[in-house]
């Protein structure tokens, strides 16, 4: 129990502490961006209370052009939507301060409107410069989120985000339309797409449906490509509420909605330390090498050490890094993964292993005893089972699973692999 004193200070303490709404986090990195977290552009990012609210909601609609709709458009202090349905004919929404919502605004774009930067996703890059010569597809601003400030804080999410004169234009070619109650609605041009997992982010999720959520919040199925003109049927059955577990695909880079009470039952960077130290103090050993394994240290999670532990993918047995069983065309320096495993002959990729070192994608918070295939980065069994289920998007219309910790496409019937550790002879 707590003294009084005691009492006062925790309380004290914690007003000064904002409220969290949710984290949002990117997937393929393994809990930093290559070159480190900087300002804006990091691999995961906080939603929290604002100081003052700063949330919008729709309020008149003009349909140009008319002086007021064109006023509307360039006053810089009011927010509006844009929807130009022809040379003739623009409509716009203008948007007024709503003191209940905070607004979080998510894209490509440096700006200052743009909270979270985002950059496309290089499955298993290891550095910038690899995503540097990509055309990007991600949008300049993606989209935005407006959070209740009220308890159960309840976060949805929108297509497209203002600009730094607080509008948003929808221009001819992109998809729109009248809504039955006479309002405006539009997709942006790659679309952003949302799903919710079923059982939520826990050890029995599933993966739910893929949808698309329209400038207004509306929830569509999905258009052919990527970038129809033809919009998906409206799905009224369901909205644009973020749940813990929710994935957000902008086109070239996906997120994982994590709620401040998930975060709170995920395992901490702590718990998945003392799981490493956990593996090393049993000391397994390489079966052929009679060395012992360990896994680096978190902060060394690209370069491998000598006392790495490697994996046989097919089989799942851990060996230290050796040459045995090098076949001839990999030392002509040829297809050079494929390896046969001294312990059962299994022919197959042959990886480092890598500790999964970003919390919030673990689903449990059992030890790493799974490896991806054919990445090679180690995490729970349910977790592994989880995202080797989950049709990530892939291009302009292809959906495939993906390693959360490097968004490596996933191979093998599974997906991934049991490991098979060899304990100490002594």
């Amino acid at each position: 129990m707590y003294s009084p004193e005691q009492e006062n200070i925790s309380t004290t303490s914690s007003t000064k502490v904002p409220v969290k709404y949710g984290e949002l986090i990117v997937l393929g990195y393994n809990g930093s961006l290559p070159n480190g977290d900087r300002g804006r552009r990091k691999s995961r990012f906080a939603l929290c209370k604002r100081p003052k609210a700063n949330g919008v909601k729709p309020s008149t609609v003009h349909v140009a052009c008319s002086p007021q709709a064109a006023k509307a458009i360039s006053n810089k202090d009011q927010h509006s939507i844009s929807y130009t349905l022809s040379r003739a004919q623009t409509v716009v929404v203008e948007y007024t301060h709503d003191s209940n919502t905070d607004m979080f605004q998510i894209g490509r774009s440096t700006e200052s409107p743009i909270d979270f930067v985002v950059t496309d996703t290089v499955a298993g890059s290891q550095s910038n410069a690899d995503t540097q010569s990509v055309q990007s597809t991600i949008s300049r601003f993606a989209c935005r989120i407006l959070c209740q400030r009220t308890p159960p804080y309840t976060a949805r999410i929108y297509a497209a985000g203002f600009d730094s004169s607080k509008n948003i234009f929808l221009g001819e070619k992109a998809a729109k339309w009248k809504t039955s109650d006479s309002q405006m609605d539009g997709l942006t041009t790659n679309g952003v797409l949302v799903m919710h997992p079923r059982n939520g982010f826990t050890q029995d999720s599933k993966p739910g449906v893929w949808r698309e959520i329209s400038v207004c919040g509306n929830v569509f199925t999905l258009r052919e490509t990527r970038s129809a003109q033809q919009r998906g049927k409206m799905v009224e059955t369901e909205t644009q509420e973020l749940v813990d577990g929710s994935l957000i695909d902008l086109c070239g880079a996906t997120l994982l909605w994590r709620t401040a009470e998930g975060l709170s039952r995920t395992p901490t960077l702590k718990h998945l330390e003392a799981l490493r130290q956990e593996i090393n103090a049993a000391r397994p050993q390489c079966p052929v090498g009679f060395n012992t394994l360990a896994f680096p240290s978190m902060r060394r999670k690209d370069t491998p050490d000598e006392k790495q532990p490697w994996v046989y993918l097919q089989c799942g047995h851990v060996h230290g890094y050796h040459n045995w069983g090098n076949h001839r065309e990999e030392r002509e320096g040829r297809e050079g993964r494929h390896r046969e495993c001294p312990m059962c002959r299994a022919k197959g990729p042959y990886v480092p292993l890598w500790l999964g070192c970003e919390a919030g994608f673990y689903v449990d918070a059992a030890p790493p005893t799974h490896a991806f295939n054919p990445c090679g980065h180690v995490c729970s069994e349910k977790t592994a089972a989880f995202w080797s289920q989950i049709p990530l998007p892939h291009g302009t219309h292809t959906f495939h699973a993906a390693c959360p910790f490097c968004a490596q496409q996933l191979t093998g019937e599974q997906g991934y692999v049991r490991l098979i550790f060899q304990g100490p002879l002594d």
